[in-house]
């Protein structure tokens, strides 16, 4: 089974080092031997075991920049960890320093503009909740837990993106640490090289400590995941393709297969059965949304349907109790150019074979006002696809990993001759090498090198999906 590095020793800093970095931050300095340095080191991902010489928690900008200096001056690895989210596990480092700014998650809605300015180590259950109460929301996942930071530097698409565009498309400005120590502003008429890079490159190019989002009118949609045998599969995978070419774009609809978990709102002879499931959300006026999700209903009989209005915030962590931080999670992901009939098959004839309640495939639409961002607008190039895929092995138990990990990988193997190139970098695990990397940038991978060289000529923020300076 293949799983990140497990270190077996505890790394040291010479305690007089560390001693006057503690005496420049108001946050919290964390190493091995401290009561909550496993705690500290622990992200959403349980295959994740890494052991950092420092962990910084921050209690502000000043910390950041005193982190960043300490980490270039004494040459040491360093990674940032923004909400914890990531599966990748490249928000730690072994040995070296992390960057921890979960402590940093303030959000400040200005309803007047519909903007938001949103701190680096905010979830968005955090940005959710701030915004919900003025009936406002802005591109996101489909879990209340993900970071924003880490989300929106990928790109970021959820719920609303077809409606929407990608976070990352809402992206007004960012306040950025750069490799040099400095606190600078990015934003199309300020550092317009790097907000560009920003909005797709993820944490390449310095540490973001807070974001400026544009907001938009939701409030209650019309959504919710509707559950049909698994014996329709290539029906509906057919009639999937054919609804969301003529969807509306406030009509989102991601296509999975889940074992039914056992819970009240699911029949107890439905539970840990295979079953398609269809999560819908219509974020127009809610009086339309019943309509809007109405071909899905008569598609094929539902074994149970959950769709209805909804608050937001709801719909967007309706899954965090499902997929709960400390489950063990390896991930394989594709664009996918079009859903073709060779795709459809390999969908029928994994999808039924779930190996557990917490593996699943997710089939996530790219359409709508994603598309309309030119490729070359932003980091994030495929602009031309209609779905990504992503095949996702997880479990409660370690030991179940090896037979979870062989149905996703031969899974994944069989689509991804129909699929494009590259992979969305925030699907992407630490293994996958540099030529996924490139191929995920496309023609923007050299651009992005170039910038690259500008902020960060070092590549001190190098533990993530890695761009290096242009030589």
């Amino acid at each position: 089974m293949t799983t990140t590095s497990r270190a077996t020793t505890t790394p040291n800093l010479d305690s007089a080092i560390v001693q006057k970095l503690q005496e420049s931050l108001r946050g919290d300095v964390v190493q091995p031997g401290h009561s909550e340095y496993d705690s500290a080191r622990t992200i959403y991902n349980a295959m994740i075991d890494k052991r950092p010489a420092v962990i910084v928690r921050c209690a502000g900008v000043s910390d950041v920049i005193h982190a960043v200096n300490f980490a270039r001056e004494n040459d040491l690895i360093l990674s940032i960890k923004g909400g914890g989210h990531n599966v990748s596990g490249s928000s730690l480092c072994d040995g070296g320093i992390v960057i921890d700014l979960s402590q940093m998650k303030s959000v400040r809605v200005d309803p007047k503009r519909q903007t938001a300015r949103v701190e680096g180590g905010a979830t968005w259950r955090d940005m959710d909740h701030a915004t919900h109460a003025f009936g406002l929301a802005t591109p996101a996942g489909i879990i209340g837990t993900t970071g924003v930071a880490g989300l929106t530097l990928g790109g970021g698409f959820g719920h609303l993106s077809r409606h929407y565009g990608l976070s990352c498309d809402n992206l007004l400005s960012a306040d950025v640490v750069t490799a040099d120590g400095r606190l600078v502003t990015a934003s199309k008429d300020e550092n317009p090289d790097l907000f560009w890079a920003l909005r797709g490159g993820g944490g390449n190019f310095g540490v973001v400590t807070s974001f400026e989002f544009q907001l938009h009118p939701v409030d209650t949609v019309y959504g919710g995941p509707i559950f049909y045998p698994i014996e329709e599969t290539e029906k509906l995978l057919r009639f999937y393709r054919d609804y969301m070419r003529q969807a509306p774009d406030e009509m989102s609809a991601f296509f999975s297969f889940h074992q039914g978990p056992p819970a009240p709102f699911i029949p107890e002879h439905l539970h840990f059965v295979p079953m398609v499931a269809i999560v819908t959300c219509y974020s127009g006026a809610l009086e339309d949304g019943e309509e809007a999700i109405r071909p899905l209903r008569a598609a094929a009989t539902p074994a149970v349907d959950l769709a209805g209005p909804i608050p937001y915030p709801a719909l967007n962590g309706m899954f965090d109790d499902l997929f709960s931080p400390g489950l063990y999670h390896y991930w394989k992901a594709d664009f996918v150019p079009e859903l073709k009939d060779e795709a459809i098959a390999v969908h029928t004839e994994y999808g039924p074979q779930i190996p557990s309640l917490h593996s699943t495939m997710h089939l996530y639409p790219q359409t709508g006002a994603i598309q309309r961002v030119g490729k070359d607008e932003s980091a994030y190039s495929y602009r031309d696809m209609e779905y990504v895929h992503n095949v996702v092995a997880v479990d409660m138990e370690e030991a179940n990993m090896p037979r979870n990990m062989t149905w996703m990988r031969e899974y994944w193997d069989a689509l991804h001759p129909h699929s494009a190139a590259g992979t969305y970098v925030n699907f992407m695990m630490e293994d996958e090498g540099q030529d996924r990397v490139k191929a995920t940038y496309r023609d923007n991978y050299d651009r992005l090198t170039q910038i690259k060289k500008t902020w960060d000529p070092d590549n001190l923020f190098k533990s993530n999906q890695n761009i290096r300076p242009k030589a």
